[in-house]
């Protein structure tokens, strides 16, 4: 791995004033979602003076809305989009290994209804499924009888037959926060809540304007990536200026929005199901939580100006009602709107391809290079399982626009809490070494109740040493701010995780804002509010 405190030998002299001034950098990444984190993470590795910049939080948009699934997209096999489902294929495996305590396998079973696809088109649709890409953890396809398998449980009688095959799930939140510290482990300045609000290009690289909690902040970059994901475009229109003063905007995105809802859980096993609808469209319906179903998602189509100063999505009644309907087709108990116990939407900006129907246009990316003057990559589309294959095509780009291309190196590389040798020794299958972690943290820690034990090691992974210090007893670990949440805790957060305030913590870092009342969740507030 190159060593980010060291630039080679043959750098530029930009290269080394970049190395040596304060606010001098090689390049800008601008935008904290997944895409933006994982460029920055693969760009300081192979030694480049990083500065990203995100005008929120860290997956406060896009990232920690999806439906947190490490897939191919079996669906996308229908739309002949096989380049992009081999892609993923070949990723999955590659991020499960890569942090198995925020990722691991998880089964989809899927009724079969006549009336959707036919069995042939879905047996023909997994057998691809299997074999587009290696596998090493994940289990082959196969046929059910939902009449005699506990799996056809909890649906109505007339679904006789399914498949079953094996994708991955990942608290997608996480794994962008676990990117962000690699980032800055190999020398990157990461900042939140601090918007670019100007840039100028130039003949020898880009000024920027960003407006930090501290103040306002003039940086210089020789290379700018645009990694704004549902502002990508904006970004571009009102933001970046090229020498002349002329915006750069070259594409359109659309923005779809992908909602989910959160109901108690609707059955027992650890399988998830995979529903198909009148529409063509598909749900999903998830084991979340311990307690919950997750069921998502829906497409609807958003104007560039809902996503105004940075606002939230939401979800709407209508697609509340829509993924009730839609799993009440399958489910034997029916889900109704009060049943929901939270919800959430998210924007996917995906790449404007001409597509009249949401959920055909593409979930690949583009990387657009734009050498007219100093380096500039915008990143358009892409969806989560692929994020670090796009992060290494796209400093494999900034490299050679900065005329040195650097080695890749993070495909064999371990997230931060992923390499859980110290605590396991050798590695075996992802899936099983994290329950050796629990086992081992358990005997190591033997204090902690065993739901504390397994959810810090979920959370943390290797790296759960650093949330409790020297603690010896439940003591050591402060006040009980919230339950199961202790003092700890939230000083690690706040110390090395970025962790501003409550939704910080209890929505992105942890879904513990799931499990606790308003007034335990406002005691949270309280404290952040009290220690900042």
């Amino acid at each position: 791995m190159t060593d980010p405190n060291r630039l080679a030998p043959n750098a530029s002299a930009a290269a080394a004033t970049a190395a040596t001034t304060p606010n001098s950098f090689d390049v800008l990444v601008v935008g904290g979602g997944i895409n933006g984190v994982g460029i920055a993470r693969d760009l300081a590795g192979r030694g480049w003076k990083v500065l990203l910049a995100e005008a929120s939080d860290f997956a406060a948009h896009t990232s920690s809305s999806s439906t947190k699934l490490i897939h191919g997209g079996l669906r996308y096999l229908e739309y002949y989009e096989f380049s992009l489902v081999r892609k993923a294929l070949q990723e999955r495996e590659i991020l499960l290994k890569s942090a198995p305590h925020i990722m691991w396998p998880l089964r989809f079973v899927m009724p079969h209804d006549a009336a959707m696809r036919p069995a042939w088109m879905i047996r023909l649709g997994l057998f691809l499924y299997d074999h587009l890409a290696r596998r090493e953890v994940l289990p082959a396809s196969a046929g059910v009888d939902l009449h005699r398998s506990p799996l056809g449980k909890p649906l109505k009688p007339q679904y006789r037959r399914g498949f079953v095959y094996s994708d991955g799930w990942v608290d997608d939140a996480r794994l962008v926060l676990l990117n962000a510290l690699d980032a800055q482990a190999h020398g990157a300045e990461l900042l939140t809540r601090s918007p670019v609000t100007a840039v100028q290009r130039h003949s020898e690289g880009w000024s920027a304007t960003l407006a930090t909690p501290q103040g306002e902040r003039v940086v210089q970059a020789r290379a700018l990536v645009n990694a704004a994901g549902p502002w990508a475009e904006t970004f571009l229109r009102d933001v970046a200026k090229s020498a002349q003063g002329e915006a750069l905007a070259t594409k359109n995105l659309r923005l779809v929005k992908g909602s989910h809802i959160i109901v108690k859980r609707c059955f027992e096993h650890d399988h998830a199901y995979i529903f198909q609808n009148p529409d063509k469209r598909i749900i999903f319906a998830i084991p979340y939580e311990e307690d919950y179903t997750l069921i998502g998602t829906t497409d609807v189509e958003l104007p560039q100006a809902a996503l105004a100063g940075f606002a939230k999505a939401s979800i709407d009644a209508a697609e509340i009602s829509y993924l009730c309907d839609q799993a009440s087709r399958y489910f034997a108990k029916p889900v109704t709107t009060d049943d929901v116990v939270w919800s959430y939407a998210g924007v996917r900006p995906l790449l404007d391809d001409a597509s009249g129907d949401p959920s055909a246009v593409t979930r690949d990316y583009l990387l657009e290079p734009n050498s007219q003057g100093a380096p500039l990559l915008s990143v358009w589309g892409g969806k989560i399982t692929t994020y670090r294959k796009l992060s290494e095509d796209a400093a494999d780009l900034v490299s050679g626009m900065l005329g040195q291309p650097r080695k890749a190196w993070t495909e064999a590389e371990q997230l931060p809490g992923g390499d859980l040798r110290e605590w396991i020794g050798a590695p075996e299958r992802p899936d099983r070494d994290f329950e050796r972690l629990v086992q081992a943290v358990q005997q190591r820690h033997a204090y902690l109740p065993p739901k504390l034990a397994r959810r810090l090691a979920r959370a943390y992974g290797s790296r759960i040493g650093r949330v409790l210090g020297k603690a010896t007893t439940l003591a050591d670990l402060g006040a009980e701010v919230a339950p199961g949440l202790y003092e700890a805790e939230l000083r690690y957060l706040q110390r090395e995780e970025w962790a501003c305030n409550a939704d910080d913590v209890l929505w992105r870092r942890s879904k513990l804002g799931l499990h606790y009342s308003a007034a335990e969740r406002a005691q949270v507030d309280a404290w952040l509010t009290a220690n900042k």
